[in-house]
């Protein structure tokens, strides 16, 4: 099935002519990069590198919408009917709500006295996959790009939106970097405690919302 889905995929940008495909490419890129500015991924891979080193936080948001988009492309709206639309958004609010909380417990003299110990590379990865994975699982970027897909050829959907899902979050990362030269870093893990946690609400809400 995969084979048969990836010549598919092929095939429909061998098919296209250059102006099609990048006519497709471009009007995508647009649509989901202006759809994504200041969404909350974007908002994530800002406060995780204003607090972690930036090159595993824009990794795992590359792997996170490279996968996104794919099973997207792929199965199309319907793969967020798979999973039940409160399991995801407890599963969020569970893992914003953790993260919101270990980063209000850092106090300015962990931070001073070296207490802080930072995650390893792959921690840091991990932890951007599963919050952008889980937060963007069903959102109306990924619906979006399904719905191009059916009516575009979806390689070069796939590729716009990919390529604009990982502008905007080197944006964020940028960003958050600048962040950390002009803010204390104690404060940025009680800024970024706090802002994981209100999305955790949020999430929460979402999750009896649609359990009720």
């Amino acid at each position: 099935m995969v084979n048969c889905v990836y010549s598919g995929l092929e095939g429909s940008a061998i098919g296209m002519s250059t102006l099609e495909l990048l006519t497709t490419i471009f009007s995508t890129f647009g649509l989901i990069f202006l759809a994504e500015i200041g969404d909350k991924s974007q908002l994530v891979c800002m406060t995780l590198a204003a607090r972690h080193r930036h090159p595993p936080v824009l990794l795992g948001a590359v792997a996170a919408f490279l996968v996104l988009n794919t099973l997207a492309v792929v199965f199309g709206a319907g793969l967020a009917q798979w999973i039940p639309d409160y399991v995801l958004a407890i599963a969020v609010a569970i893992l914003f709500g953790v993260f919101g909380i270990k980063s209000l417990l850092t106090t300015e003299e962990d931070d001073e006295d070296g207490e802080t110990v930072e995650k390893p590379g792959h921690g840091i990865f991990v932890t951007t996959f599963l919050m952008l994975f889980l937060a963007e699982m069903g959102d109306k970027t990924q619906l979006a790009v399904a719905g191009l897909a059916a009516t575009l050829p979806p390689f070069a959907v796939w590729l716009g939106a990919t390529l604009a899902l990982i502008t905007t979050s080197a944006l964020g990362i940028w960003l958050g970097v600048t962040l950390l030269r002009r803010i204390p870093i104690h404060r940025l893990h009680q800024i970024s405690g706090v802002f994981f946690l209100v999305l955790a609400a949020f999430a929460a809400i979402q999750a009896f919302d649609a359990f009720t």
